[in-house]
């Protein structure tokens, strides 16, 4: 992030606090945007506690840390979306400790099938999006607008062909690598990432890797505080296929593009309302999430599911427990792992995985 700064003194950096941002509002505005997904493990808490409360998800405590520690001066705003009562106060803290950053909370209509849902979320972009030109000096015509959608639709394109080939050859390219190409993404331009992916795919395609005898599954809850690495590379070294996820969500929301004609705001908006895919952080339109699930499960011929659940994490917790009750109607076996950023020590994981994995095999 210094080094971009460094070769566009000129521009700003705003950061965008997951679940989903429109970061091409951002893009648009002439700023980088900047994906935040707290400190991992590289980081200590020593002044966030005195902020925000110590029984909160890791990634709120650590990316308020990185904040207070100096860490994150080279962003000039950030955009906290309506994830759950924690990301919504995390925003008021941010703000007090930080006066001279652009800092704004942007409210997501929850009840997407409510008529009024499209026009409040366009109210909302413009909302946003007037900051952003406040911050960037200039103002955003339509043109920027569409130029930043067909960047975002190219990146999510080349990040679903990615996706896609490793849910149809799991083998080829690991859970893992899959997730650190995506992650680059949250430091890089859109184009330039675009561009990182592609390579990525091709090369996955060249391997002459041969397949296992490994369990396929999907993993799910991690949508927000993203895991250790080490704790992905555990779920597959003890046996899994990892056919689908939900890590990063935000980064590659839309499984469509969208489209940039006339109106690319409303059409962003309605993209939100109408194609958001099913999420713990809002209402679903279309079918109940917990029943998706086991039907999703069927169709990539997945075995079972492993829940990754971030610690205080209660939309994924409190999702799991529907989830769980659907996939034992549909006789369907699961394992539940709860995780935190700082967490070091997988070998208990990887030996209950690995007993998940047996319990698949030799039922």
């Amino acid at each position: 992030m210094r080094a971009w700064k460094e070769e566009h003194p000129s521009r700003r950096a705003v950061g965008a606090f997951p679940v989903y941002v429109p970061t091409e509002l951002i893009q648009a505005a002439g700023a980088l945007p900047i994906w935040l997904y707290g400190g991992g493990g590289s980081v200590e808490i020593s002044h966030a506690d005195s902020r925000i409360q110590s029984f909160v998800c890791s990634i709120s405590r650590s990316t308020l840390e990185l904040g207070l520690r100096g860490h994150l001066d080279v962003l000039d705003g950030l955009v906290f979306p309506s994830i759950c009562d924690v990301a919504r106060n995390l925003s008021g803290v941010w703000a007090r400790n930080f006066p001279r950053m652009f800092v704004e909370f942007l409210h997501l209509p929850q009840n997407r099938r409510s008529p009024s849902a499209v026009p409040y979320t366009i109210a909302e972009y413009r909302r946003l999006l007037a900051g952003l030109e406040r911050l960037c000096g200039k103002p955003v015509a339509p043109e920027d607008l569409r130029a930043a959608i067909h960047a975002h639709n190219e990146n999510r394109e080349a990040a679903w062909a990615l996706l896609d080939a490793r849910r149809r050859t799991p083998w080829a390219t690991d859970a893992w690598e899959t997730y650190a190409f995506l992650r680059a993404g949250a430091v890089l331009e859109r184009e330039t990432h675009t561009s990182l992916l592609r390579q990525a795919l091709a090369a996955a395609r060249e391997r002459g890797r041969r397949p296992k005898d490994k369990v396929p599954v999907i993993l799910l809850g991690a949508f927000c505080e993203q895991p250790p690495l080490d704790l992905i590379r555990a779920v597959e070294e003890a046996g899994c296929y990892i056919l689908e996820d939900d890590l990063l969500l935000g980064s590659r929301w839309f499984r469509t593009s969208i489209p940039d004609g006339a109106d690319p705001l409303r059409a962003l908006a309605e993209a939100y309302v109408a194609s958001s895919p099913p999420s713990s952080v809002s209402h679903y339109r279309g079918t109940p999430k917990q029943d998706l699930l086991p039907q999703r499960c069927r169709q990539l011929g997945a075995s079972g599911v492993v829940f990754l659940t971030a610690k205080f994490c209660e939309p994924a917790l409190y999702d799991q427990v529907l989830y769980k009750e659907r996939l034992e109607s549909a006789q369907i076996p699961y394992v539940h792992i709860e995780f935190e950023e700082k967490m070091s020590a997988v070998d208990t994981v990887r030996t209950q995985i690995e007993t998940f994995v047996e319990s698949v095999l030799f039922e």
